[in-house]
């Protein structure tokens, strides 16, 4: 969701706004679908706008709820196999709890294993075992409902909401904490939207899923009104002797899928991390030809996989795992309906008079329920705050980093002046080839360019200032991958590369280099420059003279040139910029996933180029 703030609003503080040009020329590819028509912008999205301690505060919470969101990732695969796999004591008591943890952990390392195989492959494992358990549990809670309590369900009745408080009072508040994880789960329904559209899960959730829940708890509550000892194994104590090991079985199996959700939610939120420069990139790859949302990454997969297991072998007790899980999904869910309220009002300009009902309802209940979760802290609720903070530091670290970065760029860009003089004082001793600089600047010269000739003391023949960016759609065609355009002076140009999910980002081969020089030998044949006066471009001698130019320099080959900030910090600067920019931001820099595999670089044709960045 504050992603799609971020799209359509001038909020975020990204540190890669793209021009209105580069905005009307993606909206105009083949593939592009905005999916939102043009409306008038709200007074709440003004205010949004302008004010910038507002865009702090929202980012923080964004930022407090997707570290939630990555400990619910890490909680839910513990949970679910721990407490499915614990089911064995109930029918065997005589096995002990070491066995079930091992058990469990082997169980939880096949299944982030499996995650490379793609979504669409774990699905068609695990769907059948999904509708099976779908359909039995509400048997087995029908049986129990005719068997022990056929009544039960008068319980849907919203006067036994005010009857149970007034009967227990404060203790039926502490109640609720025992049934939170019940609506566990839905904060994760998102990540759905990366797999099926939205009537499909619609229909699936009202249909199927919500009944087969209803009837199974309904069951199980029968079952605990005349067997109350049983409160702590409720669910296998409620399944018959005979059919015990099936259902067993297939409860297991079901844990993993429900695990599965959480992963591929994880997946999801890190990916538009990455896009906003909130979190360290990180590889991605999109399992599936026709869904953007179905995604797969190494490190983040195996990240979890160690973290679970940690979680498992740590508190060894569903119980208390339980009481960190319930913390994390209630916060998740907060902050979810505080952000769904936000996009109602600013995205979708919907009536205040229903925001306003939607917000109070959903908060209401959410808030019931965290002020009870809340108490659960020294039981384990601890957890995944640790985990949120680390998280928020990692993320918060790096976007600062980033943005300072981009800041100091845009201070010290260079003027087509100074750019001019460089060239002057090089004269015609340039390099033979085509040297792309890669850069976060969609127009203007970044300042490396002079710390490059400083150093080097030269420039290639042709230089090409690149930007890559990736758009939310499956693929940008060949012909409208590259927006090209000179600057100011013979051989040097810009383009701005732009992908889609699908595509391939490979500058291994001559693919590149040869859809690139291509792309401005046309534009300079037919004089159609975006940043200059068709006008003013030379004679038909000259177009003829700076083709073959070009031509020549792609003959001669290409380097590739990233440059490498590291900032400059010392007693005069601040002491956030001393801790952030100077030790957390290094550090993650040093240790995330190089531009140069991302990219697909040949080392061959590499150069890395390292800067120091004043901050005074």
């Amino acid at each position: 969701m504050y992603s799609l703030i971020c799209q359509h609003t001038d909020v975020g503080g990204q540190t890669r706004k793209i021009s209105k040009f580069s905005a009307n020329a993606d909206s105009q590819l083949s593939h592009f679908h905005n999916g939102l028509e043009d409306k008038e912008h709200s007074k709440v999205r003004e205010w949004l706008e302008r004010n910038k301690c507002a865009q702090e505060v929202l980012l923080f919470v964004v930022m407090l709820g997707t570290c939630m969101l990555i400990g619910d990732g890490i909680l839910t695969p513990a949970i679910s196999v721990l407490s499915a796999i614990g089911g064995i004591r109930a029918e065997v008591p005589s096995i002990s709890q070491n066995v079930v943890v091992w058990v469990s952990a082997v169980v939880l390392v096949v299944l982030f294993c499996c995650q490379s195989y793609g979504t669409n492959k774990v699905a068609f494992l695990f769907s059948p075992i999904m509708a099976t358990w779908l359909l039995t549990t509400p048997m087995v809670g029908m049986y129990n409902i005719i068997i022990h309590y056929p009544t039960v369900f008068k319980a849907f009745s919203p006067a036994f909401i005010y009857r149970f408080f007034q009967k227990n009072g404060k203790q039926g508040w502490h109640m609720l904490g025992g049934i939170v994880l019940c609506i566990t789960g839905c904060e994760a329904m998102f990540a759905d939207l990366g797999h099926f559209n939205r009537l499909s899960i619609q229909l699936a959730f009202s249909f199927l899923v919500y009944p087969s829940v209803l009837l199974t708890y309904a069951g199980q509550t029968a079952y605990l009104i005349n067997h109350p000892e049983n409160y702590l194994e409720g669910f296998f104590k409620m399944v018959p002797e005979p059919v015990f090991w099936p259902m067993f079985v297939v409860a297991t199996l079901a844990a993993i899928v429900a695990s599965q959700g959480l992963i591929t939610a994880t997946f999801s939120v890190i990916k538009q991390s990455v896009a906003l420069d909130y979190f360290p990139p990180v590889k991605i790859v999109h399992t599936s030809e026709y869904s953007e949302g179905q995604v797969y990454s190494p490190e983040v997969n195996y990240g979890l996989m160690v973290l679970c297991l940690a979680v498992v072998f740590g508190f060894r007790s569903a119980t208390t795992i339980g009481n960190a899980f319930g913390v994390a999904v209630v916060c998740v869910m907060i902050i979810t309906t505080c952000l769904m309220a936000i996009v109602m009002l600013v995205i979708w300009n919907t009536n205040w008079l229903f925001v306003s009902v939607f917000f109070t309802v959903f908060i209401f209940v959410e808030g019931c329920y965290f002020s009870v979760v809340i108490t659960k802290i020294p039981q384990g609720g601890w957890l995944p705050f640790i985990i949120s903070i680390l998280f928020t530091l990692i993320m918060t670290s790096w976007n600062y980093g980033r943005r300072k970065k981009f800041e100091y760029e845009m201070k010290n860009k260079l003027s087509k002046k100074t750019l001019g003089e460089l060239l002057s004082r090089i004269g015609d001793h340039r390099v033979p080839g085509v040297c792309f600089f890669y850069t976060d600047i969609f127009h203007g010269i970044p300042p490396i360019v002079k710390h490059y000739v400083q150093n080097v003391r030269t420039l290639h023949q042709v230089i090409i200032f690149t930007t890559v960016r990736h758009i939310p759609i499956k693929t940008v065609l060949a012909a409208e991958r590259f927006l090209v355009g000179r600057i100011g002076f013979t051989g040097v140009y810009h383009c701005v590369a732009r992908y889609g999910y699908m595509d391939l980002l490979s500058s291994e081969t001559t693919y590149f280099l040869d859809q690139v020089t291509q792309c401005l030998t046309k534009h300079i044949g037919s004089a159609l420059d975006f940043s200059d006066n068709p006008d003013e471009v030379g004679q038909e001698d000259e177009r003829a003279r700076e083709i073959q130019m070009i031509v020549n320099a792609k003959a001669a080959g290409a380097v590739y040139v990233l440059g490498r900030s590291e900032f400059k910090v010392d007693n005069n600067t601040s002491y956030l910029d001393r801790i952030v920019a100077g030790i957390f931001y290094p550090f993650l820099n040093s240790i995330c996933r190089s531009p140069v595999s991302s990219l697909h670089i040949p080392p061959a044709n590499f150069l890395e180029l390292g800067m120091y960045y004043d901050l005074l």
